[in-house]
């Protein structure tokens, strides 16, 4: 016997409810980053009740200045990490890296633009040297990166002399100037830390070599079998990580105006927490490049608010450590139920 009209429209409602909300639960950011999202804006709220100038546009410019560098760093780390690597020599590479950009162009009197471009020359040469290691002779990263952050730090300290570099020439510091953006003002280096996260958010999603990173990430061996050159991706993504520590560089003397062999101490670690707290899981394959500006935000927020409090600077370090602590445990629980 066939149903009536009625019969299967009162059928069809819930089938037509379940995929509605399935359509609405797929124009929802992951959970990944929408937890980091959410807890970004909760920290928002509440540092709001603690300081009437927490909200103010010239305070969120200040916040974005302030982690422009290691966000720019936490790219290339997120790269690395998505394949499940890591990279311990990013905050040494990138104080290299502004220190040959300084001293070419102030004591051997290169062009400016030259100098910086061999200031990420070498950036990348490390990338280069990082990726080699990793893909030809098996070594672990973390092994790795271990070894050439202290060698960069080392190189460092012997060609700057640990001497400060002053007295730049303005294509080295253009990144730091501001410009009027409403009833504020932002600055050119903030400007690029943004389209790069959207260059990079459109590049890993919506490009084969994107994809790769994440196969490879996700099991290196079935990406193998797959057809996708393994260590080819491992290397690109190495250099690529260079480049971006390069131009990390190139905004920290933006920001303080000279060549500081003393940069870098902690941008390894900031650069880690940025990407586990915007939810990119260690064991590669999964996470979004959004999720580490969300991260690095979240950092940037906790650190601003809690200044604006009076409360001392280690306690924000131990709230950071806190605060990766539970995103590690989160991304650990997670990997096991899967």
């Amino acid at each position: 016997m066939g149903l009536s009209a009625h019969d299967r429209g009162g059928l069809g409602a819930p089938a037509l409810n379940a995929r509605n909300m399935t359509a609405w639960k797929h124009h929802l950011p992951p959970m990944a980053t929408l937890g980091p999202l959410l807890a970004l804006l909760a920290a928002c709220v509440f540092f709001s009740f603690q300081s009437d100038r927490f909200l103010s546009a010239g305070n969120f410019s200040l916040i974005l200045q302030q982690v422009m560098v290691v966000g720019v760093i936490a790219i290339g780390q997120t790269l690395i990490i998505l394949t499940a690597g890591i990279d311990l020599s990013c905050g040494m590479v990138m104080a290299l890296g502004s220190i040959v950009m300084s001293k070419f162009a102030v004591d051997h009197g290169l062009p400016p633009l030259l100098a910086i471009a061999c200031g990420m020359a070498v950036t990348m040469g490390f990338g280069l040297l990082n990726g080699l290691l990793v893909t030809k002779i098996k070594l672990p990263p973390f092994i790795v990166t271990l070894g050439t952050m202290n060698i960069a730090f080392a190189v460092t300290q012997l060609y700057a002399a640990a001497q400060t570099v002053t007295d730049l020439p303005a294509e080295h510091t253009w990144l730091g100037n501001t410009f009027g953006f409403g009833d504020t003002s932002m600055n050119y280096g903030t400007v690029l830390m943004l389209a790069l996260y959207a260059l990079m958010w459109w590049g890993l999603r919506d490009t084969a070599p994107g994809r790769h990173v994440y196969a490879v990430g996700n099991n290196k061996e079935a990406a193998r079998l797959t057809g996708i050159s393994t260590d080819r991706v491992l290397i690109c993504v190495y250099v690529l990580a260079g480049l971006f520590y390069g131009i990390a560089s190139l905004l920290s003397i933006a920001r303080t105006g000279v060549g500081d062999p003393q940069a870098g101490q902690t941008e390894n670690l900031d650069s880690i927490t940025a990407v586990v707290l915007g939810g990119t899981s260690l064991f590669g394959g999964r996470g979004l490049i959004i999720g580490t500006l969300i991260g690095a935000l979240i950092v940037g927020v906790f650190r601003n608010g809690l200044t604006l409090m009076g409360v001392s600077s280690v306690y924000q370090i131990l709230i950071t450590g806190i605060l990766v602590i539970l995103a590690v445990a989160t991304d650990q629980l997670s990997h096991r139920s899967r």
